[in-house]
């Protein structure tokens, strides 16, 4: 893909390290440079205004890849892609049937009304919930990790969407300051929203994390 569109040896491309480690693979491939810029918070996604900060003489695209259910915000980019003379790739996720992201939505709604203790994703507009993804902060309160282990002790199913982000892997380090794509990495968990769910199955999810109460010791 991107060799195609003419990127190669000496050029840069502006990425996100939180996940996707396929898309930087592709970029060194490529013979480019990988370039880490910061997510959205809210989306998990490239944050425009990061973007446009890491841009050099040498960057030749941007890859935006949408993330659990949430795109990222294409026509700002697109708007610095024409500004900059980028070119700007996306990423995209299997959607799946409209009935299924309507089941999805409505257990995503669910758990948006009953769960105490996490924060929340934010719906936003056309939210598909691919992954239903809530933070676990730390500062005292139950750390992620444990209450990973917990939740699923209790028979739930649970996952830690990125467990490292790419710029802290093996042949990719960067010394670069991503405040928020840590803190995603740390905080984040998804929950399960799948459509197949019953409504007792929801109530378990829910009652396994409300019953947590905040008492968990951090996970060493």
């Amino acid at each position: 893909m991107l060799r195609a569109a003419g990127v190669g040896v000496g050029d840069e491309v502006v990425v996100s390290a939180f996940g996707n480690v396929e898309v930087v693979e592709a970029v060194t491939l490529a013979g480019a440079l990988p370039v880490f810029a910061e997510i959205d918070p809210v989306t998990y996604c490239l944050a425009p205004a990061a973007v446009e900060a890491a841009i050099t003489p040498r960057t030749a695209a941007v890859v935006a890849v949408h993330r659990f259910g949430r795109r990222a915000d294409i026509a700002r980019l697109h708007l610095l892609g024409q500004r900059h003379g980028l070119l700007i790739l996306e990423r995209g996720e299997s959607e799946g049937p409209y009935e299924e992201i309507a089941r999805r939505r409505e257990r995503a709604a669910y758990l948006d009304a009953k769960l105490r203790g996490v924060r929340t994703p934010d719906g936003g507009d056309g939210h598909t919930y691919q992954q239903y993804v809530v933070r676990v902060p730390g500062n005292g309160r139950p750390d992620r990790d444990a209450f990973a282990q917990a939740v699923r002790a209790k028979g739930v199913e649970c996952r830690v969407p990125v467990k490292t982000p790419v710029h802290r892997l093996p042949g990719f380090r960067r010394c670069v300051s991503l405040p928020e794509t840590e803190r995603a990495a740390d905080e984040t968990l998804a929950l399960p929203v799948d459509a197949v769910l019953t409504k007792r199955d929801m109530q378990r999810v829910a009652s396994a994390c409300n019953a947590l109460g905040g008492l968990l010791q951090p996970a060493l």
